[in-house]
């Protein structure tokens, strides 16, 4: 009955792990179509933060009613208003937000490239050169998108979305096969303990036919007795 129950949860976990690789396949496909689509990709880029803001927003000022009387309330209704406000702009106005946010991700890549390559420059840790590494391609990056800011906002946000959703999608068809292999191993290796057992089990049955009370007492004792594995070794023990 366990080894039903264990097969039904390996097969679950197997159907999981696909599952996580279609995920991943499907992601992969939307990030090829939206490095294909770069201003299709930024315009659905700014609806979907909109529309993130907008519900994240309603759903904040309504904790903020459950939570009135408290030192909370007035907290979370200026912030709920923000949010709010701030996605009825991007989804009124998509095309503005899609510049002030091309500026807000260089000026971030810029700022977070010169804190990486100050700081592995002062530390130098184990991760210098890749800490290095990082800040100046981040620095790379703040400049490019500045160079072309504003003229080409329309296309970078969604290259950036696109090229998430490719290596998102990457990691999940990988994570997914390898999940799919770790269980094929597992099931592989329980398979060949079982069979080993049932070889061993038969290999004993069959020496034991046939041969009389006095005769497996015996055998019993040289199993335990003195001297076992001399004999063990000339192939004189029976099977356990």
């Amino acid at each position: 009955m366990s080894g039903i129950r264990a097969k039904d949860e390996r097969a679950r976990i197997n159907r999981s792990f696909g599952w996580l690789a279609a995920l991943g396949v499907a992601l992969v496909i939307a990030g090829i179509v939206g490095l294909v689509y770069t201003g299709v990709a930024t315009l659905t880029t700014m609806l979907l933060f909109g529309w993130l803001l907008l519900i994240g927003g309603v759903v904040g000022l309504l904790h903020a009613v459950q939570a009135r009387g408290t030192g909370f309330f007035w907290l979370g209704v200026v912030v709920a208003a923000l949010n709010i406000a701030a996605g009825v702009v991007i989804l009124v106005r998509p095309d503005v937000a899609a510049v002030s946010l091309t500026l807000f991700a260089a000026l971030l890549f810029l700022t977070g490239g010169v804190f990486r390559v100050v700081g592995s420059l002062v530390v130098r840790g184990p991760q210098f050169g890749w800490t290095l590494v990082q800040g100046a391609f981040g620095l790379l990056l703040g400049i490019l998108v500045l160079n072309s800011w504003p003229s080409d906002s329309r296309y970078v946000l969604g290259t950036f979305f696109s090229l998430a959703l490719l290596f998102d999608g990457l990691g999940l068809i990988a994570t997914g096969f390898g999940g799919r292999n770790v269980v094929g191993m597992v099931t592989e290796a329980d398979r060949s303990d079982r069979t080993h057992r049932t070889d061993r089990t038969l290999g004993g049955d069959a020496y034991y036919a046939g041969r009389s009370d006095a005769e497996r007492n015996v055998d019993a004792g040289e199993r335990t007795g003195p001297g076992r594995e001399e004999r063990r070794g000339q192939g004189d023990v029976p099977p356990q």
